[in-house]
């Protein structure tokens, strides 16, 4: 009985994860990923559209993307977009492509951007710990109307408690990868 409602939690749990995941993905680091472009949505005859249906995305270099798009006078309308997104990022075109230079990060914007992933990975783990206490509550009304015992309340806890410190470390792990990866000059 109690299982399914542990099995629920990892599956909340692991969503949360993921979520942080593609955050960090967003996240500039000191080389160019088309993943920065991932939320940019074009006006494409009047449908908002992810830049990936109107345009193929590339990555020539290190530090720049390009942008080709399937049709010449989207160019505009992708340019416009991405302003608009405020990645801090200005579009420059030749008419056919649209070229994204990403300037290098200095240690103090490095040390900003740091700041804000350990804010996100707070965040989740808040959120992992606000599933655990949801989890916990459930199984303590199975208990209290008598559809589980008490030593399988205590074992159900145990598990609980080490699916949600094998999360938060996995968290923490996340975050440590991409903070040597932003860091790395």
């Amino acid at each position: 009985m109690y299982k399914t409602i542990i099995a629920e939690m990892k599956s909340h749990m692991e969503k949360t994860v993921e979520d942080l995941r593609k955050e960090y993905q967003r996240i500039r680091t000191g080389r160019a990923s088309t993943s920065l472009l991932d939320e940019v949505k074009v006006d494409y005859y009047g449908n908002p559209s992810s830049l990936s249906q109107v345009a193929t995305l590339a990555v020539p270099e290190p530090r720049s993307i390009t942008i080709t798009p399937w049709e010449s006078k989207m160019i505009g309308p992708i340019e416009k977009a991405i302003l608009n997104a405020n990645l801090g990022l200005t579009p420059g075109n030749d008419g056919k492509q649209i070229r994204l230079n990403l300037p290098p990060l200095t240690q103090e914007r490095r040390k900003e951007i740091v700041k804000g992933m350990k804010k996100m990975d707070e965040e989740h783990k808040v959120a992992v710990r606000n599933i655990r206490r949801k989890t916990i509550d459930d199984l303590k009304k199975l208990e209290k109307d008598k559809a589980i015992t008490e030593d399988e309340l205590k074992k159900a806890e145990k598990e609980v408690q080490t699916v949600t410190d094998s999360l938060i470390t996995r968290l923490d792990e996340i975050l440590a990868h991409k903070e040597k990866e932003v860091m790395e000059v």
